[in-house]
């Protein structure tokens, strides 16, 4: 196995649950933690987040291993995974907080996540355009604890069973060759 470059970006693509169990399941990637980017006041809580009145979106710090899996192959997951042509809405969740965002730490990101969405758009001329924001990562503040390994931790919850395990499902069908060989959720 080659070991690359670690690299770190955030995502936000609905509820930090979901996103969380998703990429935790993809081999190259070292770890995902929930938390909160793009917004203005420092360490927020998730009832502050959840208010919508702070800007900051439910996010996943994500690290991963660029020889083992590359930015291109998070984008497509990522893109997959959530509606980015909604704003500030996922299903049934809905505020800025749960709004589709790229929060970059490498110019690379930048460039690469905006010929993505350029590309989506000129494929779909009739459909909705991807509403996406891509932004510099300014700062990341870790979620409460409770929120780590939600998934893993709640499987038999509602919220778990009828929103998170399709999206697994989806990636599970879509992806196979992404996935790490054993994945747990």
């Amino acid at each position: 196995m080659t070991e690359g470059k670690k690299e770190t970006i955030v995502f936000g693509g609905g509820c930090f649950w979901c996103t969380e169990a998703i990429f935790k399941m993809l081999k190259g990637v070292i770890s995902v933690q929930p938390g909160y980017a793009g917004g203005f006041r420092p360490n927020p809580t998730y009832e502050e987040v959840c208010s919508g009145k702070t800007g900051y979106a439910e996010v996943i710090k994500i690290e991963y291993d660029s020889a083992q899996i590359s930015f291109e192959k998070l984008l497509i997951v990522f893109f997959s995974a959530h509606n980015p042509t909604t704003l500030n809405r996922q299903g049934a969740d809905v505020g800025t907080q749960y709004r589709s965002a790229i929060f970059y730490t490498i110019n690379a990101q930048k460039t690469e996540a905006e010929e993505f969405i350029k590309k989506i758009n000129e494929s779909s001329a009739e459909g909705a355009p991807v509403v996406t924001e891509i932004k510099p990562l300014d700062k990341f503040y870790p979620a409460e604890d409770y929120h780590k390994d939600y998934y893993a931790k709640n499987k038999s919850a509602s919220y778990c069973q009828t929103v998170i395990n399709p999206k697994l499902e989806k990636v599970k069908e879509k992806f196979t060759e992404l996935l790490k060989t054993k994945t747990r959720n």
